[in-house]
């Protein structure tokens, strides 16, 4: 049986949480081979492409990958095959990760960290299914030309009805394990898409009498968000919309730290393959100073090991070991509050490795 994952720290706090994340995992699962590989701007320093041949190797024979993070300033404004981020396009255009589940949860003890007030977040739990390769992200034309003289930017938002039919699907099949309520979020009374993502999200709605669909527009959906986050429980939406409003959404746990995500495509030899990955991006201006907050990519190991490995148990042991460090109070400098003591990435992590093992 295959257990290897492809391990890609990648770029700013990157190899720091990705490290600690692979340290849990490795806890858990001794048996699986987290194997590292280059990707992003620590593959360019090297005089390499964003996602050299040796990783897309690892890639191919991994199960899963738990990837940390791409992206440095000195890059950008650089044509896109020439930036970090490229590798992450690469990979989910190439092995078609289409479906990105974010949970959104606020663990108990962390209330005080959210901008919101107590009473709004607390007992929080939903979560946001974005679809990942299709819409303005990848439509073409996508270009800067010159037209009379003006420069001229074009960014193109495409969907077919298969792309939203697929991702569709996915959020039912979550919402029947949890509390049975769909929230389609679209623009339906501007953007073509929109009326075409609305009307097939309906269709599909029809398959699933024991779900709840409702429909926003994504400026009510914002709103909603921060108002009531808790009359949401599967949100659906669109490759743009999605990457918004789960930023947003991460806020109201205390912070982006907080967030893991899958990417998900298709099955490989019986199982499920995906990316894992915190949704908080490199920050470089704390990477490497070993104040990162790791839980996101900590719990994006525990859905690594829930989705592409099957192992409930697995994923279970590592979300209530980081729930029971939380709880002892337990904080990376994010997330701090009122005179709290913060740790250490190392030492958070260290934490949740005790609570592993208690």
């Amino acid at each position: 049986m295959n257990n290897t994952v492809a391990v890609l720290p990648g770029d700013g706090i990157g190899p720091e949480v990705t490290r600690a994340a692979a340290r849990v995992l490795s806890a858990v699962r001794p048996d699986l081979e987290c194997v590292e590989a280059l990707v992003g701007a620590a593959a360019l320093s090297k005089g390499l492409p964003p996602l050299p041949p040796e990783t897309r190797s690892l890639c191919d024979r991994s199960v899963a990958i738990l990837f940390g993070s791409v992206g440095l300033p000195q890059y950008d404004g650089r044509p896109l095959k020439e930036r970090p981020e490229y590798a992450l396009f690469l990979l989910r255009r190439d092995y078609e990760l289409y479906a990105n589940i974010r949970p959104v949860r606020v663990f108990s003890g962390l209330e005080q960290a959210s901008s919101l007030r107590k009473e709004l977040i607390e007992g929080l739990d939903l979560v946001v299914v974005r679809e990942l390769t299709g819409g303005i992200y990848f439509g073409k034309p996508k270009e800067i030309r010159v037209e009379e003289g003006v420069e001229v930017a074009v960014d193109t938002m495409v969907y077919r009805a298969p792309e939203i039919e697929r991702i569709a699907r996915i959020a039912f099949e979550l919402a029947r394990g949890r509390r049975r309520l769909v929230t389609s979020i679209d623009k339906q009374n501007i953007l073509e898409s929109s009326r075409l993502w609305r009307r097939v999200t309906t269709r599909i709605a029809a398959e699933y009498p024991d779900i709840r669909l409702e429909h926003l527009l994504v400026d009510n959906a914002a709103m909603q968000l921060v108002r009531e986050p808790k009359a949401f429980d599967v949100i659906l939406t669109e490759n743009m919309f999605g990457d918004i409003l789960s930023d947003e959404a991460a806020i109201l746990t205390g912070s982006i730290g907080n967030l893991p995500s899958a990417s998900l495509g298709a099955a490989r030899d019986g199982r499920q393959f995906g990316l894992y990955e915190p949704i908080s991006g490199s920050a470089p201006d704390i990477a490497g100073k070993g104040v990162a907050n790791p839980v996101a990519a900590i719990l994006s190991a525990a859905m690594l090991l829930r989705i592409s490995l099957d192992d409930e148990m697995g994923a279970s042991r590592v979300e209530d070991a980081v729930g029971t460090a939380i709880a002892a109070g337990a904080r990376t400098a994010d997330l701090v509050h009122d005179g709290e003591r913060s740790l250490s990435t190392d030492a958070f992590t260290e934490r949740v490795l005790q609570a592993l093992s208690g």
